[in-house]
């Protein structure tokens, strides 16, 4: 069993900047790979970014490449998402995921284990 906890989101201006982190419990956290999602009000839960297991590899949604960052410390069970030049359209609950078995996947059916949400709001 893993439980997830996402760090507090806040309001930031467009443009801004803004660094979640999520950090895992469990022993075997190294071992899966990690994803963020979001979901905004009236929309379904979307893909954002993942990682795999040892950090060697990772894969953003168009709407993140080039803006958003994910990084993992293994050490410190913690998978990071770093957000740059955000947009009011950015403003979503935001969810780390962990997924058991096999690489990255962009499905949310993939996961396994999800963190409670956070909200980041970004306003114009």
């Amino acid at each position: 069993q893993v439980e997830l906890v996402e760090s507090r989101g806040g309001l930031v201006q467009a443009g801004g900047s803004l660094r979640l982190s999520c950090a895992a419990s469990g022993r075997t956290y190294s071992t899966y790979a990690m994803g963020w999602f979001r979901q905004a009000p009236g929309k379904e839960r979307e893909f954002v970014t993942a990682i795999t297991w040892s950090g060697g590899q990772t894969v953003y949604a168009d709407f993140a490449k080039g803006r958003f960052t994910i990084s993992r410390e293994n050490a410190k069970n913690t998978v990071y998402l770093q957000m740059n030049s955000l947009k009011p359209e950015d403003t979503a609950v935001y969810y780390c995921a962990a997924r058991r078995f096999g690489g990255y996947r962009e499905e949310v059916s993939s996961y396994d284990y999800w963190g409670q949400g956070t909200q980041v709001t970004v306003s114009s």
